[in-house]
């Protein structure tokens, strides 16, 4: 059995800590808020899921000392925008040594750094890593099979998370590519974002599987020439992600998004999803790393249009269509294996 504090206590911070007190590690909440923890600590339950009833075994606290204190391992699980402002506040408690994961999924836009980026510049000594993938906060809580992945550039950091959150119903794989998991994690809410505008129009499944394919085009193009591996952006972290945020109305982004292309504001749609919507801080996040690092993204930069210059969804598909035309892919005939260019192959 581990210590584990999950800094945050909102849906997907619960859903994990529920998690790993069933698998039974010894848990801690850290809420922001006094009044929230003892609410939890009451009603053992979130609004979220309203039919689900956490363990009797976690704890809660408003006290930062006492919640990281003999800790094996620390999840921070608050939203990307108060990342930072919250490891500053832990500073003074965590130390040096401790292995910390995080588990939110956005890039900063005024650094444009990643999650695990923030916590190696303000928590420096420790040991980071990342955990991503197709996760949605609603299934976990009710133990529905789910699959992940635990990045680090420490290898024996990332198989003592996967050691701590692996079950029968949870199965966690691992990565050294924690940029490529991170990044694949941040963009795919940008997609999202399309996917759901193109659902509020009503333009069909053709465009919403467009977007996904080339969404995770752009994704990749800009993750590597980052530094990132292929492969990361092909696997869970990458396609899986993108895929299952594009397509379940679990997703914030994707129904923030679908209230965008039904006429709402930026504005109104998150107000109306009430919950932090992810996609939006890290939209332009994403076009100021593509100019940096020459990536087109178009899908990215129409999504920008929409949410920041009072574009139509309408309008930015549109844009997107008529674009000049282009191949597919970068190779050519004459990359293809031989038999594949005969006359006679097929």
């Amino acid at each position: 059995m581990k210590r584990v504090t999950v800094i945050g206590c909102g849906a997907w911070a619960m859903a994990l800590a529920s998690h790993l007190s069933k698998k039974g590690q010894e848990v801690t909440v850290w809420a922001h808020a006094a009044e929230e923890a003892e609410r939890l600590m009451r009603e053992r339950s979130l609004p979220a899921f309203p039919d689900v009833r956490f363990p009797e075994e976690i704890r809660y606290t408003a006290d930062k000392e006492t919640a990281v204190n003999g800790a094996d391992l620390i999840v921070f699980a608050v939203a990307s925008p108060y990342t930072r402002s919250t490891a500053a506040a832990f500073a003074p408690h965590i130390g040096q040594d401790r292995l910390i994961v995080t588990v939110t999924k956005g890039v900063e836009e005024t650094t444009l750094m990643t999650q695990a980026e923030i916590l190696t510049q303000l928590l420096p000594g420790n040991r980071i890593a990342a955990l991503s993938g197709p996760t949605h906060a609603e299934e976990v809580v009710r133990s529905l099979p789910t699959t992940i992945v635990a990045a680090s550039l420490d290898r024996a950091s990332a198989e003592m998370v996967q050691d701590i959150f692996i079950s029968d119903m949870f199965r966690v794989y691992t990565s050294p590519d924690i940029l490529g998991v991170e990044l694949g994690g941040s963009l795919k809410n940008v997609i999202a974002l399309a996917a759901g505008m193109a659902d509020g129009i009503g333009y069909g499944d053709n465009c919403k599987a467009a977007l996904i394919t080339r969404g995770i085009h752009e994704i990749a193009g800009l993750a590597i020439r980052m530094g990132a591996m292929p492969e990361t952006l092909q696997g869970l972290s990458g396609m899986g992600d993108l895929i299952v945020t594009c397509a379940s109305m679990h997703s914030r982004n994707r129904r923030a998004g679908i209230l965008i292309g039904e006429g709402r504001t930026m504005e109104e749609a998150t107000k109306e999803v009430g919950q932090i919507v992810e996609g939006i801080y890290s939209a332009k996040a994403a076009l100021a790393l593509a100019e940096k690092y020459g990536a087109p993204l178009p899908i990215i930069e129409e999504v920008n249009h929409v949410l920041f210059d009072g574009k139509s969804a309408k309008d930015a598909v549109r844009d997107l269509m008529v674009r000049e035309r282009k191949m597919e892919t970068d190779f050519t005939s004459e990359d293809l294996p031989e038999c594949w260019r005969s006359d006679n192959s097929h």
